[in-house]
């Protein structure tokens, strides 16, 4: 049941042109746009795309995991989806699952992707895999949990503004193509707590400077995935 629904989930994805675009148009264009036009000066050694490639992964990330999922699970609360399927064998903890899963196998083909474009375009990462996928997975899990209790709390219509807007203003903000460095001291100290800039800073501090384990930024994404999901399943209304 539950590889058939993570399936289903997938399927249903990949047929939304709209959230296609999101997911995986939105942060391939950025990638290409700013690695090959000098618009924002960034920081450290190397090419563009090193600084670049590791905040566009955890883009990909927050606009699968947060803005698509909130999006996508707010309309089928709406429309009763998610009642019918609450109340058929299908057990509530499969369905979230499910869609935890669907996430992750999205995840999967847009980091494949956007790194063999980087690559084409001369990136050269570093660093171990295993606090990159350390990483991931735990931003993925922080944006989840936020998604979900946007989606479980606020209407449809609510929720398709509300991603959105954070998903732009985080997409700023959030170190992902403007460095942290260039905001003021005041500011720069409340941005580095956000989920977006603990994943994109710690995905850079692996793979552009070779670093290891970034406790710190694992730690701050730990806190948002037990807050996250912890709210998410006190909250979450089925209808």
């Amino acid at each position: 049941m539950l590889l058939a629904q993570t399936a289903f989930e997938t399927r249903m994805l990949l047929r939304n042109g709209e959230q296609l675009l999101l997911t995986v148009v939105i942060p391939t264009v950025l990638l290409v746009l700013f690695s090959a036009v000098d618009i924002v000066t960034v920081e450290g050694p190397g090419k563009r795309v090193d600084f670049l490639a590791p905040g566009l992964l955890a883009l990909a990330v927050m606009s699968t995991a947060f803005t698509g999922q909130a999006i996508a699970t707010g309309f089928e609360r709406r429309y009763g989806v998610l009642k019918r399927l609450g109340a058929s064998p299908l057990p509530r903890w499969t369905l979230l699952t499910a869609k935890t899963g669907c996430v992750l196998v999205t995840e999967i083909l847009q980091v494949a992707l956007l790194s063999v474009i980087a690559l084409a375009l001369g990136w050269s990462p570093h660093g171990n895999p295993m606090a990159v996928a350390a990483l991931l997975v735990l931003g993925t899990a922080a944006f989840s949990g936020l998604g979900l209790l946007m989606a479980g709390t606020l209407k449809a219509e609510a929720t398709l503004a509300a991603a959105n807007l954070v998903f732009i203003l985080l997409l700023l903000a959030g170190g992902v193509i403007v460095p942290l460095g260039k905001f003021p001291d005041a500011v720069r100290g409340m941005l580095e707590l956000l989920p977006i800039s603990a994943l994109s800073d710690g995905l850079r501090s692996v793979l552009q400077h070779g670093a290891g384990v970034p406790w710190s930024d694992l730690g701050i994404l730990a806190g948002w995935s037990v807050l996250g999901l912890a709210a998410a399943a006190r909250f979450f209304r089925w209808e």
